[in-house]
């Protein structure tokens, strides 16, 4: 008899614990679960990664799938776009939502005050906006001081033009030293082009202005610094090396490129460096603004949550987070006029970065843009080779 009592109270045990089980299960399914897509360097996600587990605590209904995409992002979210399972927020950059925002794919969007209008800018299309900004990406001159003061050339100043630059970097070349850098990005010739007044597309995305006399100049005068003036190093002189691992080591006087170096010039930079205005051409020094911010696919089943997440990362504690890192220039004003940014760390000349904020321009990019720049790279391979 007692031998049966106590089968009934294990079986009773185990049905108690079964349908606990299934309660628990069914509250845990009661969270909304959205999709979140994102590239990223390990540093990069190592900073995003505690900033999603407190949105999740702050919004105990909600979770995040994050989806972390390393390597050929855009292709696998093409896929994911055309196979109909796109995520519910996907982190984009202004070159690439033209495409998506065109073909219907992504939820309108709003922001306040507290972003710099031209990133709002580079994240529309048709005067909508389609991602809240997380950053702005523009070019400034990095320049190692050593150097200079070794030859004797005062530091560069903003205001200066075309001609006291390709002066300053003739100074300063020789002795397997180049005066400045070299990329065949377009990104990294595309200021020399805005700056006088030229380009690839027209403001209004009608017509290629590639050959149109401005953008001409500014394009020689680019191809030259490397084929005529011989002050930034030819493809064999660099070999493997990239620009920044030439500027590492002493190589380059100096480097047009972006705030992104910035962590890896304070960790590993053994000279006294810091940063300039780009010079000016006709036009002035024109810069091209490039953004990347989250957007929500216009598909999503959870857009009331998808935005909650958006606005979380979004927010100035957020961005905050987000640039202690050095990484970033902030889309927030109220970030980037802060100590967050404008911190005592190198460059000292931090403010260099917004300053260019007002004089840059955000970069015309059409629906078909990538197939632009396709169809244009072997013509600008020869002309600089």
């Amino acid at each position: 008899m007692l031998k049966r009592i106590f089968i009934i109270l294990g079986i009773l045990g185990v049905f108690v614990l079964c349908v606990s089980g299934l309660f628990l299960t069914k509250d845990f399914d009661k969270r909304v679960v959205i999709q979140f897509a994102s590239w990223g360097s390990k540093s990069e996600i190592d900073i995003l990664k505690p900033i999603l587990k407190e949105f999740e605590n702050e919004n105990p209904d909600i979770k995040v799938d994050f989806m972390h995409i390393p390597q050929n992002y855009f292709q696998k979210i093409h896929l994911l776009f055309a196979s109909n399972t796109a995520p519910d927020v996907i982190f984009i950059n202004n070159h690439y939502l033209p495409m998506y925002a065109n073909a219907g794919l992504l939820e309108p969007l709003q922001a306040d005050k507290n972003f710099y209008k031209k990133s709002l800018e580079s994240l529309s299309w048709g005067n909508t906006l389609y991602a809240i900004p997380r950053d702005i990406s523009n070019l400034v001159i990095f320049y190692n001081k050593d150097i200079f003061d070794k030859n004797n050339v005062p530091y560069p100043k903003d205001g200066w033009t075309f001609n006291e630059f390709l002066q300053i970097s003739q100074r300063l070349t020789g002795d397997g030293i180049f005066g400045i850098s070299f990329e065949e990005d377009i990104l990294f010739y595309l200021p020399y082009l805005m700056s006088e007044g030229g380009g690839i597309l027209s403001d209004d995305l009608s017509r290629l202005i590639i050959d149109d006399k401005k953008s001409q100049k500014g394009l020689n005068f680019y191809a030259d610094l490397r084929k005529k003036y011989h002050v930034a190093p030819k493809k064999e002189e660099s070999a493997s090396a990239t620009m920044a691992q030439m500027f590492l080591q002493g190589k380059l006087a100096m480097h047009l490129s972006g705030r992104w170096l910035v962590p890896k010039y304070r960790e590993e930079a053994k000279f006294d460096w810091d940063i300039v205005l780009f010079p000016e051409g006709d036009a002035g020094s024109i810069v091209p603004l490039d953004s990347s911010g989250w957007a929500i696919s216009k598909s999503s089943k959870h857009k009331i949550e998808a935005r909650k997440l958006v606005d979380f990362l979004a927010s100035k504690e957020s961005s905050q987070k987000f640039t202690q890192s050095g990484l970033i220039v902030p889309a927030r004003r109220d970030v980037a006029e802060s100590p967050y940014f404008l911190d005592n760390k190198k460059p000292l000349n931090s403010r260099v970065f917004l300053e260019v904020i007002e004089t840059s321009k955000p970069t015309p990019v059409s629906v078909d843009y990538k197939e632009i720049l396709d169809n244009l790279k072997g013509r600008f391979e020869k002309l600089f080779n």
